[in-house]
């Protein structure tokens, strides 16, 4: 079952490597699915393999200074609040209870169809904020809306996995429509190192991660970023979005049917 873990870290790994999203998505519901793992721990361990290889990704943005630190500490600031809060919930209502595994299910299902929309109407929602300018928020509306975001961010994360990629750099495109590609790739990684991290103590806390599942998953992980980031360049983009947003539609209907 191993070599079947390091299969799976590696594919989910391989198309995040030349999407960008898809991560929390994809691997939650396929622990979840084919590996039976139950929909708490597969979120618990979901999150902590976020934290660690988006840590990866913001050293190397860093680098490059793509990351704008004002907005990442403006959706920080209603995000880890937020995770804090919704795993307080979990842990008053149980975790790991049966009833509240299914509830975790819809859950997963729900933030994977939101993702699936993200992805589908990203560039027409940018396509309308750019044809009406007179409509973006600016000054201390936008900060508000931003640490809004967080919070929802960090509710959604913490229950599902799911969210910090694709619904987050949609927010991020919506809210900071000036920003360039490579910034809203690096803002949204950089902010979800700390949510995912306080995420996932929060689910270590409530014994709901496996820590063998998780190393397995990063040894074929790695590899497999590192090659679909090399890859990338070589496959369009609209047709890789288009398969993870088929992948992902059908991953949300068998986990509500």
């Amino acid at each position: 079952m191993s070599i079947t873990y390091i299969f799976a870290g590696f594919a989910v790994g391989l198309l995040v490597g030349m999407t960008g999203v898809g991560g929390g998505s994809l691997m939650t519901p396929l622990l979840t699915l084919m590996f039976g793992v139950s929909p708490s721990v597969a979120v618990g361990t979901d999150l902590a393999f976020a934290s660690i290889t988006k840590s990866a990704g913001t050293i190397t943005h860093r680098f490059n200074r793509t990351v704008q630190w004002p907005i990442v500490g403006r959706l920080c600031l209603g995000a880890l609040p937020a995770a804090l809060l919704a795993t307080l919930a979990l842990r008053e209502f149980g975790a790991l209870d049966k009833e509240i595994g299914q509830i975790i299910r819809y859950s997963i299902a729900g933030s994977v169809l939101l993702t699936v929309i993200a992805l589908l109407f990203r560039g027409k929602l940018l396509a309308w904020i750019n044809a009406h300018p007179e409509r973006q928020l600016q000054g201390r509306a936008l900060a508000a809306a931003t640490i809004v975001s967080g919070a929802v961010l960090g509710v959604l994360v913490t229950v599902s996995s799911i969210g910090a990629g694709a619904i987050g750099a949609t927010l991020l495109v919506f809210l900071y429509p000036k920003l360039k590609p490579a910034e809203i790739a690096g803002t949204d990684i950089a902010y979800a190192v700390p949510l995912t991290a306080i995420a996932a103590v929060g689910h270590w806390w409530l014994g709901s991660i496996d820590w063998m599942l998780l190393l397995t998953l990063l040894v074929g992980s790695l590899p497999g970023i590192t090659l679909g980031s090399m890859m990338a360049r070589a496959v369009p983009e609209r047709i890789l979005r288009a398969v993870l947003a088929t992948t992902l539609t059908a991953v949300a209907a068998k986990l509500v049917f």
